[in-house]
């Protein structure tokens, strides 16, 4: 019976595990009473139903959740009952640790079991690290151990015998048996002891599994709730969070409110030094805020350098506009990142819960909070602006409709004209995007580029410019009123400053077959403010390929005449609000004059954007502007309708603008 009852136990456990034991509980099978000796004990034989009741209980404890100490000290226990000893303990060990469980049948045997671990040294200890048993029928004449036995003979201690906890080679701990009386144990009770404590070593494995199933299951729900970066909440449990924060808010009339935080350069850092800075970043970043936190406020991070604190019970508007001012103080300090310096400030958006409001309508409120704060610059808070909301909602869906504006083929090129100053022939031609949008009509990029360099969207957009621009003049090379006729792009700093745009631009121009002599590449002031050090190094690599550099708007934003000096520029283009006023401001037409001298003696062409009427040309003329650019010679049109502007030459192969032909172009 006792072995059929620990062939089920084996089934239970769904392991082969317990089938070499079979034969040890053969061995524990009623035999003729001359197979064997008398207990020298003083106890009986093990009643056979009384072993074959502990393995069923055994195999039924399994399919419980019992924790695994439970499960000890239940087994000691009952080991008792059925063995010809006083006492027993388990001690569970793992290499070079401590003693992870430990289990005893009473008080006497608890006080052995961590004498051992204490002194590190006994039958117990020898047994695990031997894997083999160690009977102590007498303390008093056994000296293997002698720190050990002198303190368990003081406590009471007659005799012992120890049975390891194997796993295969693996040895788990021990199983030990103490005695009051001395004497051996026959081989009969020598075998059923090791028979348990191979079944016990099997039931510990059992549930050791299902501890580390339900410790995976608990890892899997805390990763599904936290950013793995951070550690911080994630939108999941942030949802979760101010839901139930919601809920209370309605009882409570508090002020309950979401501060939505958005890094204002974190791009430009993850560009410039790598991803791992960036990541080193983000943890310092919310360890800064972490530590800002009042006990019952949510951290959480979003996405990329998205991060959101729930506020509950703040004592009014004031109190947390004071704190956001403090968290974007806090986070403006230096950040020393893998030996980098590095300075960042933060946009932050705030919204408060209405008694209505939806916790997801919540977040979006802040989200939109913070996109004010960066359209007033950056580095500072906002408060959620009702009518900037709605706005920003249409500039959401805009920039969700850009998305998909290149697949659906609505983006146009169009090119304008430029002129020499002196005779009014076309030396060139700026590429300008345009999108076709399907029921707003045509946008100009000022309407949508802004979102594209917010959304990473203009770097695809850039590459498509720049391809259909070069591909528009390679139609144009076999033509000879085209051969002098240069293109401009215009680049934004983004683009400008991903690592491979020099190689992009190289490839281009090879795929395209188009001269780098004939490209000019335009981009804006901005890209010195955000890494000038890399500037310079894409600058000189364009120049190597043979590519022009154009620096535009110039005049505007944070113009220094120490970026003429420093960066390898071709052209200057003067500003239309400068060219306005040419005609009516003095102080307009001195600026202009004064920026076209400096130019020169850099060595810098100069071209005048925006010239609208025939005084004004004749003023930028008079100050030696070398170009001129502007609806007074030619507004923004199609390749083909360049083309056919192209084919009415004069006598020198080039059309000199304006003329009255002009006005039939379409």
């Amino acid at each position: 019976m006792v072995v059929a009852t620990l062939v089920n136990l084996g089934a239970v456990l769904g392991i082969e595990k317990l089938v070499p034991l079979q034969k040890c509980l053969h061995d524990a099978e009623p035999k003729r009473e001359n197979d064997y000796n008398p207990f020298l004990l003083g106890g009986s034989m093990p009643n056979e139903q009384q072993l074959s009741k502990v393995l069923s209980d055994f195999a039924h404890t399994m399919l419980t959740e019992f924790p695994i100490q439970g499960i000890l000290d239940e087994l000691v226990g009952r080991i008792v009952d059925v063995m010809p000893i006083s006492a027993a303990g388990v001690t569970l060990i793992s290499p070079g640790a401590l003693p992870r469980y430990v289990a005893a049948s009473d008080s006497s045997a608890l006080r052995f079991e961590r004498l051992q671990t204490e002194l590190g040294e006994g039958p117990c200890v020898e047994t695990y690290r031997t894997g083999i048993p160690v009977a102590m029928p007498d303390l008093q004449k056994d000296n293997r151990f002698p720190r050990f036995t002198p303190r368990a003979l003081a406590a009471g201690l007659v005799a012992v015998f120890t049975f390891p906890l194997r796993d295969g080679n693996r040895r788990l701990g021990a199983l030990d048996l103490y005695c009051t009386t001395t004497g051996s144990l026959d081989e009969h009770n020598l075998s059923t002891a090791q028979t348990l404590a191979d079944v016990t070593s099997a039931y510990l494995l059992n549930a050791q599994a299902r501890k580390d199933l339900q410790d995976a299951a608990a890892l899997s729900l805390d990763r599904s709730l936290h950013d793995p970066l951070t550690g911080l909440a994630n939108r999941t449990l942030l949802l979760d969070r101010l839901s139930h924060a919601v809920q209370r808010n309605r009882r409570s009339n508090k002020t309950l409110a979401v501060l939505f935080i958005d890094l204002d350069t974190f791009k430009l850092i993850n560009d410039r030094y790598g991803h791992t800075v960036g990541d080193e970043l983000l943890t310092t970043v919310a360890r800064r805020l972490a530590g800002m936190l009042r006990p019952a406020d949510t951290l959480a991070r979003l996405s990329g350098d998205e991060f959101v604190i729930l506020c509950e019970d703040f004592g009014g508007k004031a109190e947390l506009s004071a704190f956001a001012a403090r968290i974007r103080l806090a986070l403006a300090a230096p950040y020393v990142l893998s030996n980098n310096e590095v300075d960042v400030t933060a946009s932050i958006g705030v919204a408060f819960a209405s008694n209505d409001v939806r916790p997801s309508q919540l977040i979006q409120d802040a989200d939109a909070a913070m996109y004010q704060a960066k359209r007033r610059g950056g580095n500072c808070h906002q408060v959620i602006d009702l009518r900037e909301q709605q706005l920003t909602e249409q500039r959401r869906t805009l920039v969700y409709e850009l998305k998909g504006a290149m697949s659906r083929r609505e983006l146009r090129i169009q090119h304008q004209p430029i002129v020499g100053s002196r005779d009014g022939r076309i030396v060139g031609v700026e590429a300008l995007v345009r999108w076709a949008h399907p029921s707003r009509g045509m946008l100009l990029p000022g309407t949508f580029i802004p979102f594209a360099e917010e959304s990473g969207l203009i770097a695809d957009i850039g590459l498509w410019v720049l391809s259909q621009a070069c591909l528009d003049r390679r139609l144009w090379q076999g033509d000879d009123c085209f051969s002098e006729v240069g293109m401009s792009v215009n680049v934004s700093a983004q683009q400008l400053l991903l690592p491979d745009f020099p190689a992009i631009v190289e490839d281009m121009l090879l795929a395209t077959h188009t001269d780098p002599n004939l490209l000019t590449i335009e981009l804006t002031e901005s890209v010195f403010l955000q890494d000038g050090e890399r500037a310079l190094v894409v600058f000189e690599q364009l120049k190597r390929l043979g590519v022009s550099l154009a620096l535009d708007d110039f005049g505007t934003g944070f113009s220094s005449l120490v970026y003429l000096k420093e960066f390898p520029v071709d052209v200057l283009k003067i500003d239309q609000g400068f060219t306005a006023d040419l005609t009516s401001d003095p102080r307009s037409l001195s600026i202009i004059s004064a920026v076209i001298q400096v130019a020169h003696e850099l060595g810098i062409l100069t071209t005048a954007e925006g010239i609208e009427t025939s005084e004004q040309y004749s003023r930028i003329t008079a100050l030696g502007c070398d170009f001129c650019q502007g609806f007074y010679f030619a507004r923004p049109m199609s390749a083909a309708s360049f083309e056919r502007v192209m084919k009415l030459r004069d006598t020198a192969g080039n059309p000199c603008l304006p003329e009255p032909a002009m006005a039939a172009i379409p």
